[in-house]
């Protein structure tokens, strides 16, 4: 047998695999040859433990104590870390401590609860309001109103069955008549519209099939954790991914019991960065997973003189209104305020509730005789004026809930005396009361920021406003989608001062489009015009567009998809419309719309007019082409830890999820230009990982000469330079590289994509960029006698 080898204690690289039934630890298992030939340290795998029967995420957790059976079980969990160590590999693991599913015949812990109430041993593990709803837990399952659905309601022995969902009885109510057994129980079985007003518990986001998890509890804490602690100890996994730490009571706590349970293992958070927004310095994490990163690298290879006139374009062709597309500030503002009084009312309410408590016991009579609506309108007005996901208790929260802010939530109120509930509210939220109530009212306000800034941004304004829809991705600014050079190495500097070993990503599970989507995407910036002419064309003759908005972002798509059969596109365009929620929704579905969408996509972008984008994207795949080289070259030796998601070693074009969690091939069949680029860069990672770690340095180089602008370089520790073409279709319209050059470090330099290749002092860019439109250089050692 041969000898297992030790993984290094922080990754050098890691790869995202996406386990669900139809790809198992043992599949994952046979890929372990190839994926250590790659060059990667770790692999990183979605969560493991036990969730709802045939999930294909493993986000919807069931019970924490257990790994998943579908997958392979524990014994497939070690078999896979067992085959990894032969290999010098590690493992990375997804965990989720905000939710676990709201799926009482599968989850064990929420079935007791159920049926015991608050008394339930359990009850302490979930985040249940039991101080409404008259102390019975929401339920929002049935299709129709309860009166209408009683005949499909069951009793089984001590169970209540409705379709395939299964519910505990209380002890001694199962004899009673319906309508009484019903009256009887620790919930409520209610018509699923009224999630939206009525849910008294927790959830994610506005998923009422996920509720929140009180992991602030010690004990909760502990019962949660211990089966991903045991797999830490025993040396089964060396690492943690945290999903969501925004939607926590508390991360700065969190964090730190975790990272002294764990033993300070490497550990990155789902954490998005508003633009300019810095992780929180005492948390005691390598980093984020890496969204932050991926702006920066987007915007390398964006113009931002053609994302203005692609703008300009859109406004004129779509022609949205200011606040429905046509303006991003505008779009979020009025994406919050539909979000938070429609799919988070109910959370709205909570906050209203705590607020109106504590201003009402407060000592202080100035807090005394705030009506309800006031306070409502104050913390609404206030939370949709947040530029961040939410404050933290170790940060100001005066940075967050500005005092610019303040003021002009103010403007909501028509008496400037009522609109004083505005600072009444902001104090409390600062921390100017004490008491539980004035605690429990900054937690949940925090937990509802976050919730109301990934549905209202992610899930609406970025299908909404879609000038360029490379720019509308997790932790971008599609107002400002272009990033110059000297703000990616300001960037970069700043990651490899205070974060050198946290997460990089370019492509994940979650992300809108996939990075070399977003490459070729990226490429009509340079070409506006060319854009807007093909769109002309294309558009004469279409007579049945559903609107203009939609019909944008469907060219953009099979622009950027490629070759692609319509059923992808439909089934993305779909799910566009549907988050966009400005002709149909998720729950409000307009057919008529939704059938004329089907039809447009069809019959123009999957039809005979998509023929003329991919005549274009044809004639443009050279400068689509060093986006791809160059993006994945940056990603791969910028400062952190790269993570690859699965397939995007080569060539990979994926839309929205669930397009993106297809299975993939191992190894790929044609890696290709991107392949090689990717193999080169992780290897020379393993091969030397001082040059890339935590006492790594990163310097910029920049160019010389009439198109230093074209040319993206730095160097790592002296040892290894990168060097990138960017905007080359303006380049080529420029003339070329001409007397452009490069100046390097001293040294000489030998070409690790090109064998055979040296460089040194002032590289022409001509001949850098002669075979591929990027360069990964590593100093060669001196000469004898230099």
């Amino acid at each position: 047998m041969t000898p297992e080898r030790s993984a290094p204690v922080v990754p050098t690289a890691t790869y995202r695999l996406q386990l669900q039934p139809e790809f198992p630890f043992a599949a994952a298992a046979e890929a372990v040859p190839y994926l250590a030939s790659l060059g990667v340290s770790h692999l990183h795998l979605s969560p493991v433990l036990e969730a709802v029967p045939g999930s294909p995420h493993g986000y919807d957790v069931v019970d924490p104590a257990r790994v998943r059976a579908e997958l392979g079980g524990e014994e497939g969990l070690r078999a896979l870390a067992h085959t990894a160590r032969e290999h010098g590999l590690g493992l990375v693991l997804d965990i989720v401590p905000n939710h676990m599913a709201m799926a009482p015949r599968h989850n064990r812990a929420l079935w007791e609860v159920l049926r015991e109430g608050p008394a339930s041993p359990y009850a302490r593990w979930f985040d249940i309001d039991w101080e409404a709803q008259d102390g019975k837990v929401l339920l929002p399952v049935l299709g129709r109103p309860v009166g209408k659905e009683t005949g499909a309601l069951k009793v089984d022995g001590d169970v209540l069955r409705y379709h395939d969902h299964a519910f505990p009885l209380r002890e001694g109510t199962a004899g009673l008549p319906l309508p009484e057994l019903l009256q009887a129980q620790w919930y409520r079985l209610a018509w699923w519209r009224l999630a939206r007003t009525e849910l008294n518990y927790r959830r994610f986001f506005s998923i009422s099939e996920l509720i929140g998890v009180r992991v602030e509890d010690p004990e909760v804490f502990a019962a949660t954790h211990a089966k991903v602690l045991q797999l830490l100890r025993e040396g089964v996994v060396d690492g943690l991914r945290i999903d969501h730490p925004d939607g926590l009571a508390d991360p700065d706590a969190y964090l730190a019991r975790l990272h002294e349970a764990a033993g300070g293992r490497w550990t990155v958070v789902e954490k998005i960065l508003s633009d300019g927004e810095h992780l929180p310095p005492s948390w005691p994490v390598a980093g984020t997973t890496g969204y932050d990163a991926l702006r920066h690298v987007d915007g390398l290879f964006t113009d931002p003189a053609g994302a203005e006139e692609l703008l300009a374009l859109y406004r004129r062709c779509a022609a949205p209104q200011t606040d429905r597309g046509g303006d991003w500030a505008a779009t979020v503002r009025r994406a919050a305020y539909k979000v938070i009084t429609h799919e988070l009312a109910a959370e709205t309410e909570r906050l209203t509730r705590v607020a109106g408590r504590v201003c009402a016991t407060a000592p202080d009579p100035a807090l005394h005789d705030r009506a309800p609506w006031a306070l409502r309108t104050a913390l609404r007005e206030l939370l949709v004026r947040l530029e961040v996901y939410r404050p933290y208790a170790s940060t100001d929260a005066a940075a967050v809930l500005t005092r610019e802010a303040a003021d002009r939530a103010r403007l909501a109120f028509a008496v400037p005396e009522e609109g004083e509930a505005v600072d009444v509210v902001r104090d409390l939220l600062l921390g100017r009361a004490g008491g539980d109530d004035a605690v429990e009212l900054r937690t949940r306000f925090a937990q509802a920021a976050s919730a109301l800034r990934a549905k209202s941004v992610e899930d609406t304004a970025y299908y909404r406003y879609v000038p360029l829809l490379s720019a509308n991705e997790v932790g971008g600014d599609p107002g400002r989608p272009a990033v110059s050079p000297e703000d990616f190495h300001a960037y970069c500097a700043r990651v490899q001062r205070d974060w050198p070993v946290g997460g990089t990503v370019v492509s994940t599970h979650d992300t809108k489009r996939s990075a070399d989507v977003r490459a070729a995407l990226a490429v009509l910036t340079e070409c506006p015009e060319r854009w807007a002419a093909l769109l002309q064309e294309v558009a004469r003759g279409e007579e049945d567009v559903p609107d203009g908005q939609l019909a944008w972002a469907a060219w953009q798509t099979v622009f950027g998809l490629g070759p692609a059969g319509p059923g992808r596109v439909r089934e993305a365009l779909l799910k566009h419309v549907r988050e966009a929620g400005l002709h149909t929704s998720w729950t409000e579905q307009e057919p008529p719309y939704e059938e004329a969408v089907a039809r447009f996509v069809d019959e123009g972008p999957c039809g005979a007019p998509g023929e003329r984008v991919a005549a274009l994207r044809g004639a443009l795949e050279p400068h689509i082409r060093a986006n791809v080289l160059g993006t994945a070259l940056v990603h791969l030796t910028m400062p952190g830890v790269p993570d690859l998601y699965q397939g995007t070693e080569a060539e990979y074009r994926a839309l929205v999820d669930p397009d993106n969690r297809r299975p993939v091939r191992f190894p790929p069949a044609d890696p290709g230009d991107k392949g090689a680029v990717t193999a080169a860069a992780l290897r020379l990672r393993a091969r030397r990982p001082e040059v890339f770690g935590v006492r790594a340095t990163y310097a910029p180089l920049t160019a010389e000469g009439p198109a230093a602008d074209h040319c993206a370089a730095f160097a790592r520790s002296g040892e290894v330079v990168t060097a990138v073409t960017r905007l080359s279709l303006r380049l080529e319209q420029a003339g070329g590289w001409r007397d452009t050059r490069l100046p390097l470090p001293p040294g000489r330099w030998a070409d690790t994509l090109t064998p055979g290749r040296e460089f040194e002092g002032h590289a022409r860019a001509a001949e850098l960029f002669e075979t591929l439109p990027v360069a990964l250089l590593e100093r060669m050692p001196d000469r004898p006698g230099r």
